[in-house]
């Protein structure tokens, strides 16, 4: 059954950077998609990022485009989400997620395997 455990949360002020790693183990089948999602209290959870293990496609929400960028390391089995230009609004705990799936979608019930989450503040 396949794991994923995230790290690299914490506080920092606005204008900052923060590094998230995912590390993905125990998978049977390769993993095939990795997301990052986030949730701050009292908002839906949003998608932040994907990538496409095969290629490296990356995709981003708009909100973070230009600020953040995600990558893996396939020798560690694991994904990166680099936060540059940190801003108050990206508080939230971070999650990343994982599916197998030969279709990487871009929506949260289509990802299996999750992380127990990191935390994101950012102070003004």
């Amino acid at each position: 059954q396949g794991q994923l455990e995230e790290s690299g949360g914490g506080s920092v002020q606005a204008g900052g950077s923060l590094r998230l790693s995912c590390a993905a183990s125990g998978f049977t089948y390769s993993w095939r998609c990795m997301a990052w999602f986030r949730q701050a209290p009292g908002k839906e959870r949003e998608r932040v990022a994907r990538i496409v293990a095969s290629g490296g496609s990356t995709v981003y929400a708009d909100s973070v485009k230009g600020r953040f960028t995600v990558s893996q390391d396939k020798a560690k089995n694991t994904v990166y989400l680099q936060m540059n230009s940190l801003e108050p609004e990206d508080t939230a705990m971070y999650y990343c997620a994982a599916t197998t799936a030969a279709y990487c979608s871009l929506t949260s019930s289509a990802y299996p395997y999750w992380g127990q989450g990191t935390q994101v503040t950012v102070s003004s």
